[in-house]
């Protein structure tokens, strides 16, 4: 099946498809939804409302459960994730001092992103000062991505003007989109680990 095939079947299944695999992989999802974006499958505005939308559900339901569920996760569950009470005061404290550098790392580091989404619950983070910051940091990363995404399926489309090699730009691109998501992942988690 090529690319084109692909896309048509996205565009099928439309926008809540997108939104809903957002949820799962923003970052990736972000990147081809932009990609089919400039191959004029999608609207960019909208692929882009629905990243930052796809990444700011998934952080409320996160401080919801840390905030209604206090005393039964910090007490039955929260040593589970591998986080001491001890961490937890401390990520209480920083969440408390510096709600922006604290919301921006965590979100950045993988291996922290769901306990320390809960962590900001828990600590009773007020919920407007959590929605701003959660997002003020997630627009910055979903527009990255988007970007990233339109400016390689616009470089894409006049590529197959002039040559037929597009397989070849779509695994390079693809690949891409893998490695930067490999290096998220394995730098965000030694930076969560130095933290914690």
């Amino acid at each position: 099946m090529d690319f084109s095939a692909i896309a048509a079947n996205a565009v099928h299944y439309g926008y809540l498809l997108m939104f809903v695999a957002m949820l799962i992989e923003g970052p990736v999802v972000t990147a081809a939804g932009a990609f089919a974006a400039a191959l004029g499958y999608f609207n960019v505005w909208v692929v882009l409302a629905l990243s930052i939308l796809g990444n700011f559900v998934p952080d409320v339901i996160f401080y919801a459960i840390g905030f209604w569920g206090r005393e039964r996760l910090v007490d039955k569950y929260i040593h589970r994730l591998k986080i001491t009470p001890e961490r937890v005061e401390k990520l209480e404290k920083l969440y408390h001092e510096h709600i922006g550098k604290t919301l921006t790392i965590i979100k950045l580091a993988p291996i922290l992103a769901t306990p320390g989404l809960i962590v900001a619950g828990i600590a009773r983070v007020p919920v407007k000062k959590f929605m701003i910051w959660s997002l003020i940091v997630t627009a910055p990363s979903s527009l990255f991505y988007l970007l990233l995404g339109y400016y390689s399926g616009a470089a894409y489309g006049r590529i197959l003007r002039y040559a037929n090699y597009g397989g070849y730009f779509i695994a390079a691109a693809i690949g891409i989109f893998i490695l930067l998501s490999y290096l998220q992942k394995k730098y965000g988690k030694k930076l969560g680990e130095e933290i914690i």
